[in-house]
């Protein structure tokens, strides 16, 4: 065995490395999003359950990285919720983005 070996196989195992780690990390931001997309959603639907704006009750509901990326559709007693999780690779948040939808209905 040669003595530098090892260290050549380090550094040419350190990428492959490097981008498991960084998938691994992307995949950890996309479920976290999911399931600040999911309690968004669910406050937006007890706001309108309760008479007030769903859109101002998911920002809210949302950390402030979250709130720049978030969309949300409200009609009846449907509050749907698409955020785009952060992402290391620009472009690809669109690809990765979650939704996320809750329903109320009116009080009889």
């Amino acid at each position: 065995m040669n003595r530098g070996q090892a260290s050549i196989e380090l550094v040419a195992g350190l990428p492959a490395l490097l981008l498991g780690a960084l998938v691994c990390l992307q995949l950890l931001a996309a479920g976290y999003s999911l399931t600040l997309a999911d309690g968004a959603a669910e406050a937006g639907a007890l706001a309108l359950a309760g008479g007030k704006p769903a859109p101002a009750a998911v920002r809210d509901a949302l950390p402030g990285w979250a709130r720049d990326r978030v969309e949300i559709d409200a009609k009846g007693g449907e509050v749907g919720i698409e955020l785009r999780p952060p992402t290391v690779v620009p472009g690809l948040a669109d690809a990765l983005a979650v939704t996320s939808v809750a329903r109320v209905r009116a009080a009889k």
